[in-house]
């Protein structure tokens, strides 16, 4: 078995939804182990959860600082490898940059950064260094999701002609309607979240889910954003329209404010010759749709599936896998690439994704902005 790759990680700590599910998922396929980080800005909860976690306390540092420098004084072989950032937004740039710029590989969390400037910042880092960059888009971890991009490559739906991808969620309807209960989550700080708290947390996904599905590229959105009060900064809701090309449309809806929702992400695909459908609450279930046939269910782990689906696979058919599982795959996929050996593309997000998810945020702001028009998404 080949080494494990050593890890660090920025941020997650305490009761983090977002930490304890990179961890355990760097974690499920054994490339990886954590050797320390930093899980918190307040020093005292910082230590105390790596003592909770079972960390050693000579690898936990203060700050990213003292962490690039800590590393690089150990030997090679001892040092962090790869560092996961799971910080708010707006720390994302300068974490990944410093990163990047002593020879660190990446794993973060979206969206990349907060603008589109820094992005582009990051991806010509990325390419001079030729360090691995994995972005987080924990969908793109799926099986059935694997596998509705491998029939769409193959030409199963032919032509596409329209594509349809929802995230709703409910969460931001307890918050948003007392001034005084927005102020207790950073996701509607514009200096913590950056330009868009909807589109920016969750619309990307969508957006990410078309293009990686496809593999096609969004030339030009109009957006329709809501802020629902006046004195609210920040976008809770939001329908998007695309154009890929002249005859082949599309739509993201995204909602925090969708009363009662869970997390309802649903992509679907149609083509000239089908369709097909994937919903995230039930994911082990791909539909396949077609004018002249009974729908089909295409189900993980079965011997029809793709290689990649297959090997984003860790259960025999009929056991349910989730949202660890997906985010497994890409910190598998992200290993294979820094060990040098071969990959599928669609293992793991890239910076470039990275760079279309801002653009795309940044965009739908301007067009709802503008009074919506329609914008071009840039590279």
């Amino acid at each position: 078995m080949a080494e494990k790759i050593r890890l660090g990680i920025l941020g997650g700590g305490g009761n983090s939804l977002i930490g304890e599910l990179h961890r355990i998922a760097a974690l499920i396929n054994d490339n990886y182990e954590i050797v320390g980080g930093v899980f918190s800005s307040k020093w005292e909860e910082n230590i105390g959860f790596a003592e909770e976690i079972g960390l050693a306390a000579d690898r936990i540092y203060l700050d990213l600082d003292s962490m690039v420098a800590g590393e690089l004084d150990l030997p090679e072989s001892e040092r962090m490898e790869v560092a996961s950032i799971l910080t708010p937004n707006f720390l994302h740039f300068a974490a990944a940059k410093k990163l990047i710029d002593y020879g660190f590989h990446v794993i973060c969390e979206k969206p990349m950064t907060t603008t589109f400037k820094e992005a582009k910042l990051l991806e010509a880092a990325v390419v001079k260094s030729k360090i691995v960059f994995a972005l987080t888009h924990t969908y793109t971890g799926y099986p059935m999701v694997r596998q509705m991009r491998e029939m769409i490559k193959d030409g199963l739906l032919g032509k596409i002609h329209k594509v349809d991808a929802q995230y709703y969620q409910g969460w931001i309807n307890t918050l948003i309607h007392d001034p005084e209960k927005r102020k207790t989550t950073w996701r509607l700080d514009p200096e913590k979240s950056g330009i868009s708290c909807c589109m920016g947390d969750i619309g990307v996904h969508a957006f990410n889910l078309i293009e990686f599905t496809t593999g096609l590229q969004v030339k030009s959105i109009l957006a329709d954003l809501n802020y629902l009060y006046p004195d609210n900064k920040m976008d809770i809701d939001g329908t998007v329209l695309l154009r890929i090309d002249e005859y082949t449309k599309g739509i993201v809806r995204s909602s925090q404010i969708a009363t009662g929702e869970e997390n309802g992400i649903t992509i679907s695909v149609y083509g000239e010759a089908g369709g097909l459908k994937w919903e995230q609450e039930n994911p082990n279930y791909l539909y396949v749709l077609s004018n002249d046939k009974p729908m089909q269910v295409y189900k993980p782990g079965h011997a029809y599936n793709s290689v990649i689906s297959l090997d984003g696979t860790k259960l025999p058919p009929g056991h349910p896998e989730g949202i660890f599982d997906a985010m497994a795959n890409i910190y598998k996929g992200a290993a294979r690439a820094i060990r040098g050996e071969k990959y599928n593309d669609g293992e793991f997000p890239t910076v470039k994704d990275g760079v279309r998810g801002m653009s795309f945020i940044e965009k739908s702001v301007e067009s709802h902005l503008k009074g919506n028009v329609w914008v071009e998404i840039e590279n």
